[in-house]
């Protein structure tokens, strides 16, 4: 995922500041099932410092054992976990490890790509065999440039590929300045999502009271910057005033997130639809129908934790395209 590469990134920064050598492992390949699905990267600091996971926990000493190599030589081996007879998991990692030493010119076209929010391309070139792996590694598309992870990665013409087109940041939007947007705030970062508030002046709220948020939108709802929105964006109106809500939904009906949620009972949403159909009878009825209201999972939530929970739930389900069930009631595999 975006963000835990991001973070990848940023780890990487602090230990080269401090003259700490990287490598990265990559799940490139799975044979059965796992707890994580190729595509997953962990960072191994020198200092045995661990950033990222490439399991629920239990495969990580054998990755730091195996990287030792890769410090000490700096060329790319193929480990293998097989978690048949050692895990719950019934299946086999296939993971390759690289130096991380990313020149500066992709840390920064990086840097550009994800405040742009644009999408990147990860490849990473491999042998379903385990042992050394010279010259094989990864390649990450920034735009029009394409740069290696280190000096020693060449194109392996022989090569087996895992290639990802990784979207911009999952992006959480919550309109509104309660206790309820701060707990909503606090548990969409720990998703790794882009967290961004609205307010209005009136209110008299700064960035510090929404500890972790990537940033405030102080503003009226008719100055509200609706080209912010992306197919990546997740809105929430939780303003607590019905007056401001169809300011906000007036601002936000030629836009298309992918998820819009408001607080408050079906009879509130109801009169809020109607109020705003009269004021433009023009409106897409995908818009409208479009709109989640009630908010989040009937999972019996009575707090504001547990219901950031339940709209966090709601949202990933209309991200991921799901239907909520319980997992003991499936009678296919949880993944494809």
């Amino acid at each position: 995922m975006t963000h835990e590469f991001k973070k990848i990134i940023k780890e990487y920064i602090i230990a080269r500041s401090a003259n700490i050598k990287c490598v990265l492992a990559t799940v490139v390949d799975l044979d059965g099932s796992s707890y994580r699905k190729p595509g997953v990267r962990m960072l191994i600091r020198e200092d045995d410092v661990m950033i990222g996971a490439v399991s629920g926990g239990c495969v990580e000493k054998e990755v730091l054992f195996q990287a030792q190599s890769v410090f000490e030589n700096k060329t790319a081996k193929l480990m293998t976990y097989d978690g048949r007879f050692r895990l719950g998991c019934e299946g086999i990692l296939y993971i390759l490890l690289e130096s991380f030493s990313p020149i500066e010119g992709l840390i920064e076209d990086f840097s550009s790509v994800i405040e742009n929010r644009q999408s990147f391309e990860l490849q990473t070139s491999y042998q379903k065999e385990y042992g050394i792996l010279d010259g094989y590694g990864s390649f990450i598309k920034l735009n029009s440039k394409s740069y290696t992870f280190n000096e020693h990665t060449t194109t392996q013409p022989q090569a087996l590929v895992f290639s990802q087109t990784m979207q911009p940041c999952q992006r959480l939007l919550l309109i509104g300045s309660e206790h309820d947007t701060v707990q909503l705030a606090h548990f969409g970062l720990s998703m790794g999502w882009e967290v961004n508030v609205a307010v209005t002046p009136k209110e008299n709220k700064s960035i510090s009271d929404f500890p972790g948020i990537d940033a405030l939108l102080d503003c009226e709802p008719e100055d509200f910057p609706v080209e912010i929105i992306d197919k990546n964006t997740a809105i929430l109106l939780m303003t607590h005033s019905y007056a401001k809500d169809l300011k906000y939904l007036m601002m936000l009906k030629s836009n298309s997130p992918t998820y819009l949620g408001v607080l408050g009972p079906i009879k509130r949403r109801e009169k809020l639809l109607s109020e705003l159909l009269e004021h433009d009878m023009d409106i897409d009825l995908d818009f409208i129908e479009g709109i989640h209201g009630p908010a989040g999972l009937n999972i019996g939530a009575e707090t504001p934790q547990e219901i950031a929970i339940s709209i966090l739930a709601e949202i990933l389900t209309v991200i991921r395209k799901t239907k909520p069930v319980m997992l003991k009631d499936r009678l296919k595999p949880i993944h494809n």
